[in-house]
């Protein structure tokens, strides 16, 4: 589940760079896209489990989550619009020690010195991929920064779920989730939606197609089952192969050459999340 959703993440990272390049807005792309994901689970969720209902006790939890999210997707789709998507998802190999900070600083888990070391080692493959790339991240500051952003309000997003996952199922919080922050999106966004025009052409709808139903839905579904399973730190540890993978597609999709020194980072990260894999159960606190 983890490595077919930071698959889907990666390929996502260069699709929509290409949507952005080709005349969606990206407040306008943001919102669009998110409604039709809130639709799409509400439906699931409702037909499955009839109600989209969250305790009271929940609310704050679910209203920080929302805002984390939305903070997120801003910084998502303005750090594409400014910088490469390479960038972006080498960047966001970031995530793990993010979220082994705020996991820990929460008291969602106790982490290990394993998981340290495997963290520590795969945010060198990181390292590595970057300075395969040409040793140089971005000329553009505010699109590192945005991109920065995101990895943190993703980390923080996946440990304010973990204990929601304990009463409810990925279909609610997702569709909870969606919903609350397609409001913000359609908010925020009504400007870039008012002057968007849609003359795209075939591919454009395609990879639109693809940044609904696979980064966002399928994604959904598998990130929230496998934090459940293994906790948010080890989960997002996997997230570390995402700009190895982001290089492979570039270099399938967009003839990007990929280097030696990328491999080798390659190898790294995947001997971090082996790394972390073998150790025990992930503590965390009794469910309220």
């Amino acid at each position: 589940m983890l490595l077919a959703t930071v698959s889907l993440w990666a390929l996502n990272f260069t699709v929509s760079k290409y949507i952005l390049d080709h005349g969606f807005h990206p407040l306008a792309y943001s919102s669009i896209r998110y409604t039709c994901a809130a639709l799409i689970f509400a439906g699931i969720t409702l037909a499955w489990e009839g109600s989209l209902r969250i305790a009271r006790r929940d609310a704050a939890m679910i209203a920080f989550g929302t805002t984390v999210l939305f903070v997120n997707q801003l910084s998502f789709v303005y750090a594409l619009r400014f910088t490469t998507a390479t960038t972006v998802a080498l960047i966001f190999g970031t995530l793990p020690i993010f979220t082994a900070l705020f996991a820990r600083g929460s008291g969602v888990e106790h982490l290990p010195l394993r998981l340290w070391v495997a963290a520590g080692l795969s945010f060198a493959g990181v390292a590595l991929v970057a300075l395969g790339s040409g040793g140089n991240l971005s000329t553009n500051l505010k699109g590192d920064v945005l991109a920065l952003a995101g990895a943190a309000t993703w980390a923080a997003y996946s440990v304010t779920i973990g204990p929601l996952m304990r009463r409810y199922s990925p279909f609610r919080l997702s569709a909870v989730f969606l919903l609350s922050v397609t409001v913000g999106l359609l908010v925020a966004g009504s400007r870039q939606l008012a002057d968007q025009t849609f003359h795209f052409g075939a591919l454009v709808w395609i990879g639109f197609a693809f940044a609904v139903l696979g980064p966002l839905v399928i994604t959904n579904l598998l990130w929230f089952t496998a934090i459940a399973r293994v906790g948010p730190s080890r989960a997002s540890l996997f997230a570390n192969l995402q700009p190895f993978l982001a290089a492979l597609f570039a270099l399938a999709l967009l003839s990007e050459p990929i280097t030696t020194v990328q491999i080798v980072g390659g190898v790294a990260i995947a001997g971090g999340i082996l790394l972390a894999s073998r150790r025990g159960p992930v503590t965390v606190p009794p469910a309220e």
